[in-house]
């Protein structure tokens, strides 16, 4: 079994940077495809990027490709969303996944195995 915290959200202003973190317990952390996603104010949740078990795959969504970058360490159990030049539309609550398989990319990062509580972003303009 796999707990997921994140940590790191906050409320900044346009054009900002942020960077999220999710502590991941138990021993098969490195088993698992993670994941972020998010859910805005009265949208539907979203996928926002995933990474392979190694770290060396990953996939965006466009609208926050080459401003938003995921990575893991395996040795810490902890992934990471390194976001910059944040919009106002990147606001809303973020979620990490964990989802047990070498890689998925977003449309596939469905029936996550395991979610985090989520941590909330705010982006104001």
């Amino acid at each position: 079994q796999v707990q997921l915290v994140e940590s790191g959200g906050g409320s900044v202003q346009a054009g900002g940077s942020l960077r999220l973190s999710c502590a991941a317990s138990g021993s098969t952390y490195g088993e698992y495809c993670m994941g972020w996603f998010r859910q805005g104010p009265g949208k539907e949740r979203e996928g926002v990027a995933s990474i392979s078990t190694g770290g060396s795959s990953t996939d965006y969504a466009g609208s926050v490709k080459g401003r938003f970058t995921i990575s893991r360490d395996n040795v810490k159990n902890i992934l990471y969303l390194q976001m910059n030049h944040l919009k106002p539309e990147d606001s809303g609550m973020y979620y990490c996944a964990a989802k047990r398989g070498y890689f998925y990319v977003l449309p596939a990062f469905d029936h996550a195995d395991y979610w985090g509580q989520g941590t909330q972003v705010t982006v104001s303009s």
